[in-house]
């Protein structure tokens, strides 16, 4: 039954299609190629019409077969180095012009999940929606308490149809993954999985909103990002309330242009938003399309981001946070060697794969592109040229990676509209080399020596009492072994060296953490002990030479 369903559903697909006359999509596709010259004697092109260009077509299509749609489009909306201008221009429309739903409906939802009436909830409350999107319909509104607010409400009966279209999705990944020669390189079913769990979480407005107050948390006091305060009492599953921003649209150029901005610093504060949330926070905004972008005046010619909209964000495990940062330190150095490596080592590539051959092709796509200002290159391109790489050397695909790659692309789209002559490596580059050293250096060492040491002071202890037990009860015979005075001999000595060391690690650690409250006391501490100074150097160096006896021993 499934099935029937699934084969009416791209019935319907290939109709939308035909209907808004782009038939040569559906006839390009393997299906219906044979097909072909049915296009040239079919009735639909006598009724076309000839005075919609074909970026409108193509948006009016999308937007009739459904929300999954609407996000491809706003996806393939950023990507102006990819499609002509027109195309381009219309499919932003997708961003916040989705036809919308009656007021009404809105109403009703709202009263449903309040179980209140609207006058209860609001003092003022527009009729028309501020925008309209693939998911939800967003009105402003003023709160009985005096605060202007934002309302955003969940389309109506919108989850059967969005687990309508992923099931049509798997049949096709499904597919794609048995029949293509590249289906298990591309891993599609389990990229329609990561892409399900996405889109089904934002069905969930106290998920979005949860997710918005950790990112305004993490940029509290920042002068990159604002993101609004959410209302937490005027939020429900399908209802979610939030502050009101008064910035400009990102789409805007000119009137952020009037503004005074420098325009350079803030397409480089971008790039800085987007690192700082992959490896500082490790919580990403990874739908950041211009139309949930806005831009904040603070007066001489500094401005920051607004960002609304936080119903995908994405997580990266700490080993893809890791390889990724080295990936992309060792990219901008131009070490392909590294590049190659790093691939083989966190399992990208297949482990026999010759790192020399895959650093020459790596080096063969990335090389023309440096220098350059981001108004020359195409990263589309390069993605591209690297999936082809990618095939020669039976890269798999990182579905877990797949959010980070469309944000990547969201940005550097952002980018492109506000200073195309934006150098990428220059302005990303000392932000990942700073992260490294924090992770590498010595106060990552302190952290998280500070994060083991309660665990390591409860088990330390009980070390030498289990050795004990574990030695009568071989002695007892409760365990099998067979052991000479020799061998016993040796297992005295290494619980007694096992003791030192015990004693040695705890009294380094001690030392080193002594030092490292004395120096961050700093001045604090002098008038308490004069000549802390000294006292922190010969503690730390005490610590460290408690240490390295151990490693001496070993």
């Amino acid at each position: 039954m499934n099935y029937i369903l699934q084969f009416f559903r791209l019935f319907h697909i290939s109709w939308v299609l035909v209907r808004h006359g782009l038939d040569e999509i559906l006839f390009a596709s393997h299906l219906f190629r044979p097909l072909h010259f049915l296009r040239w004697i079919a009735f639909w092109r006598v009724l076309r019409n000839k005075n919609l260009n074909h970026g409108v077509r193509l948006r009016r299509a999308l937007i009739d077969l459904g929300p999954i749609f609407v996000k491809f489009g706003q996806i393939l909306s950023t990507r102006r180095d990819l499609l002509p201008d027109d195309i381009a221009d219309e499919l932003a429309k997708l961003q916040d012009r989705v036809p919308p739903f009656p007021t009404d409906e809105a109403k009703r939802i709202i009263e449903e999940s309040f179980k209140r009436p609207m006058s209860e909830l609001f003092r003022e409350f527009s009729e028309t929606p501020l925008a309209s999107a693939s998911i939800a319909q967003v009105y402003t509104a003023v709160l009985t308490d005096g605060r202007e607010g934002v309302v955003k409400v969940l389309r109506p009966n919108i989850e059967p149809v969005i687990r309508r279209d992923i099931g049509l999705l798997y049949i096709l990944a499904s597919n794609l993954q048995r029949f293509w020669a590249d289906g298990r390189r591309l891993r599609p079913v389990e990229v329609v999985h990561e892409f399900e769990k996405t889109i089904l979480d934002e069905l969930d407005l106290m998920r979005e909103a949860a997710s918005a107050a950790q990112i305004r948390r993490n940029f509290e006091g920042s002068e990159l990002l604002y993101v609004p305060e959410i209302y937490w009492d005027h939020c429900r599953k399908k209802v979610m309330v939030m502050e009101q921003l008064h910035g400009m649209p990102m789409g805007d150029i000119p009137a952020i242009k009037a503004a005074g901005t420098d325009m350079k610093r803030l397409g480089a504060q971008g790039v800085e938003i987007f690192f700082t949330q992959v490896f500082r926070h490790n919580f990403f905004h990874a739908d950041m399309h211009p139309g949930n972008i806005f831009v904040e005046d603070l007066g001489n010619g500094k401005a920051r981001y607004q960002a609304v909209d936080f119903g995908i964000v994405g997580t990266l495990s700490h080993e893809d946070q890791r390889y990724l940062a080295e990936n992309f330190i060792a990219f901008f150095r131009r070490d392909y060697h590294r590049v190659a490596e790093l691939h083989v080592e966190s399992g990208w590539v297949p482990s026999d794969t010759r790192v020399d051959e895959f650093e020459a092709a790596i080096r063969t796509v990335c090389e023309p592109i440096f220098e350059k200002p981001l108004s020359e290159i195409s990263f589309g391109q390069v993605l591209l040229r690297l999936f082809q790489t990618a095939r020669r050397f039976d890269m798999e695909v990182q579905p877990q990676l797949v959010l980070l790659q469309k944000t990547l692309l969201n940005i550097e789209g952002l980018g492109r509209q506000l200073y195309p002559q934006l150098d990428l490596w220059d302005t990303a580059k000392p932000f990942l080399e700073q992260w490294m050293s924090e992770q590498l250096g010595p106060k990552s060492f302190v952290k998280k020596m500070q994060k083991e040491l309660p665990q390591w002071g409860e088990a330390l202890p009980e070390i030498p009492s289990l050795l004990h037990s574990l030695l009568k009860q071989a002695r007892d015979g409760q365990i099998p072994l067979k052991l000479n005075d020799e061998s016993m001999d040796k297992i005295r000595r290494e619980i007694r060296e096992a003791n030192r060391r015990s004693i040695a690690t705890t009294t380094g650690i001690g030392l080193i953490i002594s030092a490292v409250v004395l120096l961050a006391l700093d001045g604090h501490a002098q008038p308490m002990l004069a000549g802390a100074p000294v006292l922190t150097w010969v503690l730390g160096i005490a610590g460290l030479l408690s240490l390295l006896s151990i490693s001496n021993r070993n």
